[in-house]
């Protein structure tokens, strides 16, 4: 069994960039970068190392991270990574590898350093639904069915309580 898996949480390096392939198909580039701080054994000092991705978003997720994103957001994004390779204008074979993504959650505002959306907005591009919570984010997947209108009704379902000293039924195990 293989596995290729990526969950990356970061922010936004520049405004997405959405296109369409020659057969209608959209498809929205991004970039991402994560951070990583440590401590320098040697030195005591903390030290930030920043990782950059290449994001690739496919189809309706792309149109939402388009409408939505803007540079500095921060985003959570899980997918797969692809490496591409196609010959530069000078003859030599040129490599990228991208995050294919499947999933994309907006996590909150930009850092003060991020620009403000064009739609005069609020910093991150995205605006809650009349009537949501201002601190929750939409959740968007490309295996859902829901249409992007706000955030996700929440799926209750009633689980059986067991009281401690009632007898238990096989019967009553939900599995």
């Amino acid at each position: 069994m293989d596995l290729n898996k990526v969950m990356i949480i970061g922010r936004l390096t520049r405004d997405p960039e959405l296109r369409s392939t020659p057969s209608g198909v959209n498809v929205c580039q991004i970039g991402v970068a994560t951070s990583y701080v440590y401590t320098n054994q040697q030195t005591g000092q903390k030290v930030e190392q920043t990782e950059f991705h290449n994001v690739v978003l496919w189809r309706k997720l792309g149109e939402i991270a388009n409408q939505y994103l803007k540079k500095g957001a921060q985003v959570f994004i899980e997918g797969r990574l692809q490496t591409r390779s196609w010959d530069g204008k000078d003859g030599t074979k040129r490599y990228r590898t991208e995050i294919i993504g499947d999933n994309m959650i907006m996590l909150g505002k930009p850092s003060s350093g991020g620009s403000s959306s064009a739609s005069g907005g609020p910093a991150g591009g995205y605006t809650p639904a009349p009537g949501s919570a201002p601190t929750q984010a939409p959740q968007t997947s490309t295996s859902s069915a829901q249409d992007f209108g706000g955030t996700p009704a929440p799926t209750t379902e009633e689980l059986p309580t067991i009281v401690q000293g009632e007898d238990i039924n096989v019967e009553d195990i939900p599995f």
